[in-house]
């Protein structure tokens, strides 16, 4: 299977005004649906340091524009439901993320879904271990997402994409769903479907996690933050972002990302 090794930004200068409206509005209904389980199972409260974010825009007049949304409960520490970009011009990117509270040992969740202008799909359980001294904990949560991952890397509508900044690769696990795909009804269908099997395996993940002691919870919340703040700070498309809604907007959208203004305290 061939893989992509051009950028998402390259890909984005090669074909910048591709009309992706339709696509956008079944990628954020999919993951509405997607934030709609995992808010089933969770008690949320929306931070306010977010409260202005929904909706913004942009500062260069194209009608970009997104909504970011923030939310923390007794077992979330940081949830993100948000988009950006303007989908009438190609770009656009959509994030459900979900940190758990440090007492859970399950890894987290990171999806998203995008147009650049094709279909991009990311979807991982970040692990709050590291996999290579802990196989236990790779066999104990990982068995779907493995299987899924082999299964996928064999479907010749997806093109496996291969980030060129370093740091995202290393944040990503060996299982990672991480795609281009031209835009068609089986494609959509392949993320749609997957997409729910795998938040349903990671709920199923939270139900049978273990509970660490106290003095354990620390370091555990501290690394969670440190690897959130890192993937929002060292994103290459934050480059974009800059130009369509300058520096300003743009430390705040990424500042919010990992939960550097909550308002709301961290989940004892």
């Amino acid at each position: 299977m061939a893989k992509s090794n051009q950028s998402l930004m390259d890909a984005l200068k090669a074909r910048p005004a591709i009309d992706n409206r339709g696509t956008f509005d079944a990628l954020w209904k999919t993951l509405g649906g997607l934030f709609d389980k995992v808010a089933a199972r969770f008690e949320l409260q929306p931070d306010p340091s977010t409260a202005d974010l929904q909706p913004y825009e942009a500062i260069d007049g194209s009608g970009a524009g997104g909504h970011l949304s923030t939310f923390t409960g007794p077992d979330i520490d940081w949830l993100v439901f948000s988009w950006v970009g303007n989908p009438k011009a190609s770009f656009s990117n959509m994030h459900l993320t979900v940190s758990l509270a440090a007492k859970y040992d399950a890894p987290n969740l990171g999806l998203a879904f995008g147009t650049a202008p094709d279909i991009f799909w990311y979807m991982d359980f970040l692990p709050r271990v590291e996999l290579t001294t802990h196989p236990e904990y790779a066999d104990k949560y990982y068995g779907e997402l493995n299987e899924e991952h082999l299964r996928l890397h064999k479907d010749l509508g997806l093109t496996p994409f291969i980030s060129q900044n370093l740091y995202m690769r290393v944040a990503q696990t060996q299982a990672s769903l991480c795609f281009t795909a031209e835009d068609n009804a089986a494609n959509m269908q392949t993320i749609r479907d997957t997409s729910e099997k795998l938040v349903d395996q990671w709920l199923a993940n939270v139900d049978k996690s273990a509970i660490l002691a106290g003095e354990r919870r620390t370091a555990q919340a501290e690394r969670d933050q440190l690897i959130r703040r890192s993937v929002a700070e060292l994103d290459p498309m934050n480059a974009l972002v800059q130009r369509m809604y300058g520096p300003d907007l743009t430390a705040k959208l990424v500042k919010a990302l990992w939960g550097g203004d909550r308002v709301l305290p961290r989940p004892a």
